[in-house]
């Protein structure tokens, strides 16, 4: 098998855990039926929507995005009202953050965890912001909650994904103090329909509403201490651009660091080359072996030729150069919809499964 391939999905060490979706029928929603599809771990049991939605066959329902066929095991699925059910271990969420400020909380309280894409909770001190090869110790925070009580865990923004992951080789070996990163961003992270297309044809877009401040708020959390009040910020100082492009699937980053202490292209090339998942050892069905890659082409990475790398769960880091201004420039690139969103939240799932944190609920 390639080194990068996704891992094939064998017999589970787990009985599979019972899953409901909220927000199923929206572009992150349907990219987890997707990605769902025969997981070894995960039965998907419910999935839930708006009330216009409700009632109706998920195939009815849903204007199906995806290049491959809707499963036909999710077909003839109802759509429900997103309510508590003991028919669910936990729950996927690819709600808006409007409807997830209120709903994550609700079937939290009613003792389901929630394994949320969604960003209404990112920053609040009880929520861990996860991605497991770069922070796995921060799922310990479960353990302060109240028993019987659920929980949520979220992961980062789709662009804050791709960054910590590209930096979290770099960071084992030296700190970072100052970072600039400026993103293309691909339409479909702005959901569906998205963008209108007499604004984002042949055009560029220089702002996203929200961006800039999760890009610069949210690393410091991931990559931050656990503390008695919840997790102490990390320190570094991130200023960040962010811009709309006419691109299908792929966040592309051009970074600038400063570090503590010097560090130059080859040896930053080296620690890349060198780092492995963290996770190996776990058996995660989405978990890349190699969740940093580094592209050796020139003219690399391109949304086009490598967003899909690993099944779309990898980062692709290229053109490692001197900065002129700071000490070290690349660029990174994440699939926007599958690290950056589903794969994310499904890999956060399997992470929490194999530690124990989601487990059956049937008495």
């Amino acid at each position: 098998m390639a080194e990068n391939a996704p891992r094939p999905r064998g017999a589970s060490p787990f009985p599979p855990l019972r899953v409901g979706i909220l927000g199923a029928t929206g572009a992150v929603g349907q990219k987890m039926v997707k990605l769902l599809s025969g997981h070894p771990w995960f039965r998907v049991v419910r999935l839930m929507g708006s009330a216009r939605s409700a009632g109706l066959r998920y195939g009815d329902a849903v204007r199906w995005l995806e290049p491959t066929p809707l499963p036909s095991w999710a077909r003839d699925l109802p759509v429900e009202e997103a309510a508590p059910s003991e028919e669910c271990d936990f729950v996927f969420s690819a709600l808006e953050s409007g409807a997830a400020r209120e709903l994550e909380g609700v079937f939290s309280w009613a003792g389901i965890p929630v394994i949320s894409n969604a960003g209404a909770h990112r920053l609040l001190p009880s929520v861990p912001l996860l991605v497991p090869e770069v922070n796995p110790d921060h799922a310990d925070r479960l353990g302060d909650l109240p028993e019987g009580r659920g929980f949520i865990v979220a992961n980062p923004n789709c662009s804050t994904t791709g960054l910590v992951l590209a930096l979290k080789p770099l960071l084992d070996e030296c700190p970072v103090e100052r970072i600039m990163v400026t993103t293309l961003q691909a339409v479909s992270g702005a959901g569906y329909p998205g963008v209108p297309s007499m604004d984002i044809l042949g055009n560029t877009i220089p702002t996203i509403p929200g961006e800039e401040e999760k890009l610069e708020e949210e690393p410091l959390k991931v990559f931050g201490e656990m503390a008695e009040e919840g997790f102490r910020p990390a320190r570094m100082t991130i200023s960040a651009q962010t811009n709309r492009v006419p691109v299908l699937d792929g966040h592309l980053l051009s970074v600038s660091l400063e570090f503590s202490r010097p560090m130059t292209p080859a040896r930053a090339n080296s620690v890349i080359e060198g780092f492995r998942s963290p996770l190996e050892g776990l058996g995660l069905p989405s978990a890349p072996s190699r969740p940093v890659i580094l592209c050796p082409d020139p003219d690399g990475p391109q949304p086009r030729l490598h967003s899909n790398a690993c099944g779309g769960m990898s980062v692709s880091v290229g053109r490692l150069r001197p900065c002129p201004v700071l000490d070290l420039r690349f660029v990174a690139l994440v699939h926007n919809t599958v690290r950056g969103a589903a794969g994310g939240a499904i890999l956060n799932a399997e992470f929490l499964r194999a530690r124990g944190w989601l487990r059956e609920r049937r008495a």
